[in-house]
């Protein structure tokens, strides 16, 4: 089975604790995004970027002086958000380690799709950022069916869906028919309906890779015994492709 996962805004430089493997496999396409960044002013990448001002003129300036090949974090220890935070690679045994490289996948708008020791380097770009890249209006267009073609899937192989809407929509419309594509929805039950907390689904998610690395996960049956976090699997309200797990 494949897993996908978002990226994290935060990020960090470690170099000292795991070295990074390779490089991004889409690397030539992620210069063509740092080209299409730097072709602007300042005020442009701002509001492509959507922050602050502070936070604009540290991304500005770190853009002109980026360099995609030195100074690399492997991407599973270089994103540093809550859902990594949950996840915490850096404690991983090394069969957990193995597991993650050979199933696990972070989609990323900067550069399309990662495996987890890729090295990179810290950024700032969403998938859904307005940024024109050779013609292409938006980086979904720019990325294509790329991403879906790195996953390695083989034919029927379930892709287990751990990222948000806004990055699974960079996968989900170039998927072939067999290929099982399963949700995992983490909520609360309020009122009789589900509610989806963003901070509490970080959370989870990060959780439920690394319950799939300890538990060297191989069927996506085996993902209803998750209960990490006060979360139960509800068999009710799931279906075949879309797992749901409710908060006590």
């Amino acid at each position: 089975m494949k897993i996908i996962i978002s990226p994290a805004k935060k990020m960090q430089i470690d170099t000292d604790n795991f070295a990074s493997t390779a490089l991004p496999q889409y690397l030539s396409e992620t210069k063509k995004i740092v080209t299409a960044l730097k072709s602007h002013n300042y005020d442009e990448p701002k509001s492509i970027w959507n922050c602050s001002d502070k936070l604009a003129r540290e991304n500005y300036d770190q853009l002109q002086r980026l360099n995609l090949e030195t100074q690399l974090t492997p991407a599973l220890m270089a994103f540093s958000g809550i859902q990594y935070q949950y996840m915490a690679p850096d404690l991983f045994t090394e069969p957990a380690l193995d597991y993650v490289q050979a199933n696990l996948k972070i989609l990323s708008g900067f550069y399309g799709i990662l495996r987890p020791f890729d090295g990179v380097v810290p950024y700032r770009l969403e998938m859904q950022s307005p940024l024109v890249v050779e013609g292409h209006q938006r980086l979904y267009d720019f990325w294509g069916d790329k991403l879906y073609d790195a996953l390695g899937s083989s034919a029927g192989e379930p892709i287990i869906n751990l990222a948000s809407q806004e990055y699974a929509k960079a996968i989900r419309p170039y998927l072939p028919p067999d290929t099982p594509f399963i949700e995992i929805v983490f909520g609360q039950l309020i009122d009789g309906k589900i509610k989806i907390r963003a901070t509490f689904a970080k959370m989870a998610r990060g959780e439920m890779v690394r319950y799939m690395a300890e538990n060297d996960v191989q069927k996506a049956a085996e993902l209803r015994k998750f209960n990490r976090l006060d979360y139960q699997f509800d068999e009710q309200r799931s279906t075949k492709e879309r797992l749901v797990f409710v908060k006590a």
